[in-house]
This record gives structure tokens, sequence and C-alpha cells, in this order.
């Protein structure tokens, strides 16, 4: 893959194809070669573009812990860096995030909107979360009592933390950052017809977030695919692709 600078970030990225501009947004933990048979798909009829968001894949780690806002404004100036006045956004779970911020913030930049099992709605908050928070908080406080207490810490948090937050890394104050954002309010502002694909399994980001996407966001429309997890457009790709061709109106499926 090829590479190129993005304020002041090395970033690893493709294209490929003619006609309207496509971005695709990968998930957490994710790369631009996790949407490989969508971007070899839509090369057939769009001009498309992935990347490995900063801090995945062989991009360059963000400066510091970004949240999602930080992300949109880095896609922002992705856009402008190959001069793409106008895009179709495709975001699957994090990069879904990301796209819903980018279309409520800046509509210009948005032509028509698809958010594949996206994150963004805060699930409800159950006593597992608040034993979570609790453990946290007190590790904090076991950091501070030298090598014993840093071990015991990190006892905790491997107990208490998600998987995605345990692979997080160098990316943890990141990935805490990302999901404690609630981008329910910046629903309603999406003025681009939006496009919304579920696996009815899905487990990260349940069916009921589509829903409610689905009735927040003016032009929304929600398609359930059978037999499906998070990662929907692949457990159902033939599926995944008749739907989106019919968006975005592809003759040649």
């Amino acid at each position: 893959m090829p590479s190129t600078e993005v304020n002041n970030l090395n970033i690893s990225y493709q294209v490929a194809g003619e006609g309207d501009a496509v971005l695709l947004l990968h998930g957490w933990g994710g790369e631009a070669a996790s949407f490989q048979p969508v971007f070899e798909w839509l090369a057939q009829s769009h001009k498309v573009y992935t990347l490995d968001l900063p801090g995945f894949g062989k991009s360059q780690m963000p400066p510091t812990a970004w949240d999602t806002s930080d992300y949109a404004q880095f896609v922002k100036a992705f856009l402008e860096k190959f001069c793409i006045p106008k895009v179709h956004l495709i975001g699957h779970s994090f990069g879904g995030r990301i796209s819903i911020i980018l279309s409520a913030e800046h509509p210009e930049k948005v032509d028509k909107l698809i958010l594949v099992d996206s994150a963004g709605i805060r699930p409800p908050r159950t006593t597992k979360y608040y034993l979570r928070v609790g453990m946290a908080k007190i590790g904090k406080l076991l950091r501070r009592c030298g090598k014993p207490g840093i071990r015991l810490a990190n006892a905790m948090s491997a107990r208490a933390g998600s998987k995605d937050y345990q692979a997080a890394g160098e990316m943890r104050g990141t990935f805490v950052k990302v999901v404690n954002q609630d981008l329910r309010a910046l629903l309603p502002q999406i003025s681009a017809s939006t496009l919304l694909i579920w696996g009815e399994h899905d487990k990260d980001t349940p069916v009921s977030f589509g829903r409610i996407m689905e009735q927040e966001i003016p032009d929304a429309g929600l398609v359930i695919l059978k037999e499906a997890g998070h990662f929907s457009y692949l457990d159902q790709f033939p599926q995944f692709c008749r739907i989106v061709a019919s968006f975005l109106k592809i003759t040649k499926v």
C-alpha cells in the first residue's frame, strides 16, 4: 500500500477505480484490508479510497489520545489532501462513529452515508459497567503504591477490562475516549441520505442501535441481514453488495 502524510502523520492508504468517490472507514482494531472485498467490488464502478486510520495497520500513531472528533477532523483533512470535494461514506463500527460526526458537522463533504453495524450509541449502563468503573478507580490509586500496587492494578485491569481494551496497548487512552462518546445527539443533524446495514446477531453493536439511528436520522432506512454478526458485510457479502448497489444506483452487481 502507498503512504502519504496528512496532518504530520504518515498514513497508509489505497485508491482504485474511476467515478464518484467512495471512502471506506474500518472498525476498531481493523485496517484498510478489513474492507478489501468491498474495496475491490466498488472499484468496478467508483473511485474508492480506504486507509489505515491513525494508530491502526501501518499508519502512524496519533501524537496524543484522540477522541472520535479528532478522527473525523483527520478524515476531513484526508479528503482535502486528495482534493475530494464530496464523497459517499461507508463506515463500519468505529468507522461509523467517525462517519456520523463528519456527516453531521460537515454535510457539504458527504453525498450518501452507509453505516454498517455502527457504534455511536451509548448502551444502557449495567451493574457490570459500574463494577468496571469502580475497579478502574481503585487501580489508579494502587498505581501510586509502587511496584506491588502496579502489579495488583494490572491484574485487576486484566479481569475487568474488555477484550478491545486489553488489546489496545498504546491506544488505550484513545479507546477510552472513543467508547465514552455518545453521538446520539448528532443523528438529527445528518442531512445525507443514509443506509443502515446490520447483522441480526451483532453482539458488539446490537440491532437496537440501528433502530435508534433509523428513527433519529431524518432520511434513513435500516436493512437487517439474516445469519450475520458484527461483520455483516463479510458474513453476507453478496446480499450486502446488492443492497449497496441499489442505494448507490450501481447497475452492474
